[in-house]
């Protein structure tokens, strides 16, 4: 009979451990969560379920900090891990390092390329953006009645600047439908030039609740506006397209609220500081008139111009040296070289020629003899000395 392997509870576990992890890791698994808990450390357990099968999962704190959103039971998410055991109770759980909601990954794709088709056609240039009024007598808010966002705005608003017209359009901000609400209240605010700036946006959500703020929709309606719009979507980390498309971003709308309301006190410090400089560079400046004309009397002007005009007599002194310097240079060069011309021009006069004991032979109608060839027998030459001519008959010319 063939000998069966024999195994503790803790080998078989151990060997269980073995293989399960270092054969499924670098997981992506969809599922409902179930059974979700926060530990007091700050580490997550729940489970993974769908229609037939269960597992438990777990992620560390570290982990759990980034994920950017705290996951309720029965939302789908998609989690990626690896497998791991746990020998003493010899159970297996997913360990997880990264989750998001299930489907967010098509969304954030979606978007991404939808921002990129925007970027081309240039909505998002700088060139484009409209300035922010500085301190506007109202403001149009688009956003939910019901949200927290808009109670936001209020007590911002309120706190600032209590005497700023709020024009409340109330629009759904989620869902079906939203986006062409939120399209159309941007047009009315142009149409009716309701304000001179608007907010449009809302509180925090998921990647799907804040989907109407990157609809076509109402892109195209804040890049037709002709009243500035400030996009406030969400909380910092949360981002729509209307953020690129608008005139200016806020990261909350708290925060689009600080931007249109500026405070009164804030003003008036301003205002103090404004004018405390200016009375301190009055002063420096005056202090600075004094000390120069405190040392402008008599004896001080006089000595100032003695030492101006002896300086420029200085200067006068050294441009007449140079100029004459110059002169001098100039003056011996030019007479190099009419010696050298008038040393050319004696060697080339026909008289120096003849002073050297030559004479110059001439036929009847004037041309100089310079070859036997130019004379013919019986022919008559002009014979020029230094000191006159000689006529002559020739009788016989011989090479």
């Amino acid at each position: 009979m063939e000998e069966t392997l024999r195994l503790t509870v803790s080998e078989l576990t151990q060997l269980v451990k073995e293989t399960l992890e270092t054969s499924f890791y670098g997981l992506t698994v969809e599922g409902e969560i179930s059974r979700f808990t926060v530990a007091s450390t700050g580490h997550w357990y729940f489970t993974l379920k769908d229609s037939q099968s269960v597992i438990s999962a777990t992620m560390w704190r570290n982990v759990a900090m980034k994920t950017g959103f705290i996951p309720k039971d029965g939302q789908k998410v998609t989690v990626t891990g690896s497998i791991s055991v746990y020998p003493p109770r010899g159970t297996y759980s997913i360990n997880c390092t990264s989750m998001r909601p299930a489907g967010e990954g098509d969304i954030l794709a979606m978007l991404e390329e939808r921002k990129r088709r925007y970027a081309a056609l240039g909505w998002f240039d700088q060139s484009l953006k409209k300035p922010i009024p500085l301190r506007p007598d109202k403001v149009a808010v688009i956003t939910s009645s019901t949200g927290a966002a808009l109670q936001d705005i209020l007590q911002v608003t309120g706190r600032r600047n209590a005497g700023m017209d709020i024009i409340i359009l109330p629009a759904q901000v989620q869902g079906p439908g939203a986006a062409r609400e939120i399209a159309g209240r941007i047009r009315q605010v142009n149409m009716f030039l309701l304000a001179p700036v608007m907010i449009v946006g809302r509180g925090g959500g998921s990647v799907e609740d804040l989907l109407p703020f990157s609809d076509d929709l109402v892109i195209q309606a804040i890049h037709e506006s002709q009243v500035p719009v400030i996009s406030a979507v969400g909380h910092e980390i949360d981002w729509a397209i209307s953020d690129f498309v608008s005139d200016l971003r806020a990261p909350t709308p708290s925060a689009a609220a600080e931007l249109v309301s500026g405070s009164e006190s804030e003003q008036m410090e301003k205002l103090a500081s404004v004018r405390l400089s200016m009375l301190e560079g009055v002063n420096s400046r005056l202090g600075n008139l004094r000390l120069r004309l405190a040392g402008a009397g008599t004896q001080s002007c006089a000595r100032i111009v003695s030492n101006r005009i002896g300086n420029t007599h200085i200067w006068l002194d050294s441009v007449i040296r140079d100029l004459k310097n110059a002169a001098g240079v100039s003056c011996s060069g030019a007479r190099r070289c009419l010696e050298a011309q008038t040393g050319l021009l004696k060697a080339v006069n026909p008289v120096s020629v003849l002073e050297r004991g030559f004479a110059i032979v001439s036929t009847e109608d004037g041309r100089t003899v310079r070859h036997l060839s130019d004379v013919e027998k019986e022919s008559r030459l002009s014979i020029r000395l230094l000191e006159g001519r000689i006529g002559v008959y020739v009788t016989e010319v011989e090479e």
